[in-house]
């Protein structure tokens, strides 16, 4: 994780807002989002349809589509949550998954082919992909054999979102001059999620009846604020002063700032939050990290989609 600069020494001394984990379930709800274990079986589509019927919402969305046999890590984000879709569907990916070769073929041989496709690569998506059918470059930041029996590969792959690993376990077996499927694929890390904290749909049907009785623990655990997106991303923490104008829209000046992760460049997504963890919105950053910090004039972030419910912070500003 980056560190923060210091550009002004701030604490959050009023009333105003509230730190995340003090949110009611009920605003946890409106705020959250889900670590779902996907089953095989149903469309990740089917998925955000029964859990807006378990917690009675009328809106969840999922960052990054898996296919019904696919199972493992879907990023659920609940009504407010959903506006953060353009940083969640670009996250990086990781899976496992069993590919079987047609005919076998010596370990380092395989090795070799694999190794090849570590970098940047050229994609088809398939037939029946919800995108266009063009070829799109993408990048495989890593390819791990885990295991080798016969003519069936175990493999670990690092990928940026919007990859196909049915179509790399296609091209494999092309690059062997045999051929190959996917046989099975689990998500096993979607951007710095993975899959050491998932509940699935029944953790959450049985978690909401005991949130009907009195008890909250159990849903508390389940759904999580929406910052925890934003631990390892670009994020500026401003001053209470600020809040109310971003929330309104207006892009976020330097002088608005308390602190700056590092490594921020022109262009990123970047997380707007207060002094007491919330998010306030999420837009483009206009200055890097170390402008922001130097600069004392000038626009830091574009505000692009407002999260926190204006009045939340008093309005300081002047129209």
């Amino acid at each position: 994780m980056k560190n923060f600069l210091i550009k002004t020494e701030e604490a959050s001394l009023t009333d105003f807002g509230k730190y995340p984990g003090d949110r009611p379930v009920e605003e946890l709800i409106q705020h959250g989002i889900i670590l779902l274990d996907k089953p095989s079986g149903p469309s990740s589509h089917q998925v955000d349809a029964w859990i807006k019927e378990i917690l009675k919402i009328d809106k969840c969305s999922h960052g990054g589509t898996l296919d019904p046999r696919v199972t493992g890590v879907l990023l659920i984000a609940l009504k407010q949550a959903t506006k953060l879709m353009p940083i969640l569907l670009k996250s990086k990916k990781e899976y496992v998954a069993l590919v079987n070769l047609h005919k076998e073929f010596p370990k380092k041989e395989i090795e070799r082919v694999c190794n090849e496709f570590v970098g940047e690569i050229k994609q088809l998506p398939p037939k029946k992909s919800a995108v266009a059918r063009r070829v799109r470059k993408r990048n495989i930041y890593y390819l791990e054999i885990l295991e080798i029996d016969k003519r069936n590969i175990l493999m670990r792959v690092g990928c940026e979102a919007g990859t196909y690993i049915r179509r790399l376990a296609d091209d494999i077996g092309k690059k062997l001059k045999t051929g190959a499927h996917l046989q099975e694929l689990r998500r096993t890390k979607s951007g710095s999620f993975s899959e050491d904290n998932l509940f699935t749909l029944q953790d959450l049907m049985d978690a909401v009846e005991e949130w009907k009785t009195g008890n909250e623990e159990s849903l508390r655990k389940i759904i999580i604020p929406l910052e925890k997106i934003f631990d390892n991303l670009p994020t500026v923490v401003v001053k209470d002063t600020s809040v109310d104008s971003v929330c309104n829209g207006a892009p976020l000046g330097v002088n608005g700032i308390s602190r700056i992760r590092e490594g921020i460049e022109i262009g990123d997504w970047v997380g707007i939050l207060t002094l007491k963890g919330e998010l306030v919105a999420i837009g483009k950053a206009n200055l890097t990290s170390q402008d922001m910090l130097n600069k004392k004039r000038g626009i830091a972030v574009k505000t692009d989609r407002v999260i926190m419910k204006k009045g939340t912070y008093p309005k300081t500003w002047k129209t």
